[in-house]
């Protein structure tokens, strides 16, 4: 199984990738994780440190793929999930596909596609050009990582966009939508609704999880320590279970930007509305 996790930049994609990668490998599968980013970070919480790249790897061998073996790009990481950072083209030059590309290639050439029960690709930001939406040709289930704001829904919408297009070349479906560290879910459920898209989970607004980050650690390695985190650790547990049962997904239907907009936008003023009739109710009586 291949999966691709998408989401607005900074929502805490890498975060989420990495303890779900543990929470597959908790459930007996043999996880690799493929970071798709230029910064080269997706796997950090994972190795505790920034692993060589399969781009920088390739350019020390002069792109000779029989030189390089799969100790030189495969590192282990917490619970034995593989990590493999693909990195990326000088800033304002290349092809962030191009890069998703060779590190496919150089995989297989090295047998490890077949190696593993997941394959986890964990892609920067928005889908703004088909070199960003690379790694959905090669995989089964697109998962968006959201939050409950107009900006994050916006870029969930566009990335629903290019799943709905790769779906026509192969079976490609979007698993679902998962809510990152937010302490309301009425926008996300208002869109779903709007789009007929899944909720695989929705993780609670905890600093823990933004902390685990900084400190280079999974939920789970975290909650070796701090037994209060086993419970954060189920929700990420419940995501992989569900992917192991292999749900349907859907082939999405994404929102026309402008109905989108006009969508959130609404239910953010009446939301507002609503907030600012309760605060006179409030002052009046006070008044009275």
């Amino acid at each position: 199984m291949k999966l691709a996790v998408y989401g607005k930049g900074g929502i805490g994609k890498s975060t989420t990738s990495c303890n779900i990668s543990v929470a597959l490998a908790q459930r007996g599968k043999k996880v690799l994780q493929i970071g798709c980013d230029p910064k080269h970070d997706s796997t950090f919480t994972l190795t505790g440190f920034l692993i060589p790249t399969i781009i920088d790897t390739l350019q020390a061998k002069d792109y000779h793929y029989e030189d390089v073996w799969p100790e030189d790009v495969i590192y282990t990481g917490y619970s034995g999930v593989d990590c493999v950072e693909a990195g990326g083209p000088p800033a304002g030059a290349g092809c962030g596909g191009y890069v998703v590309g060779e590190t496919v290639k150089l995989l297989k050439e090295l047998n490890a596609f077949d190696e593993y029960d997941v394959i986890l690709f964990d892609v920067l930001g928005d889908v703004v050009c088909g070199g960003f939406a690379a790694p959905l040709n090669y995989a089964d289930y697109c998962l968006i990582v959201t939050d409950n704001g107009f900006d994050a829904l916006f870029a969930a919408n566009r990335i629903a966009a290019s799943v709905r297009e790769k779906a026509r070349t192969h079976t490609l479906r979007l698993a679902g939508l998962i809510g990152n560290r937010t302490s309301k879910r009425d926008l996300i459920d208002k869109y779903t609704k709007s789009v007929a898209m899944p909720i695989l989970e929705i993780l609670p607004l905890i600093e823990d999880i933004r902390i685990s980050r900084v400190k280079g650690k999974t939920l789970f390695e975290m909650s070796d320590e701090d037994n209060n985190l086993i419970k954060v650790c189920q929700y990420y547990l419940n995501i992989a279970d569900q992917l192991i049962t292999k749900p349907e997904g859907v082939i999405p239907k994404e929102s026309p930007d402008r109905e989108l907009f006009q969508l959130l936008s609404d239910f953010y003023l009446n939301k507002q509305t609503e907030s600012n009739e309760l605060i006179e109710e409030n002052l009046h009586s006070m008044i009275i």
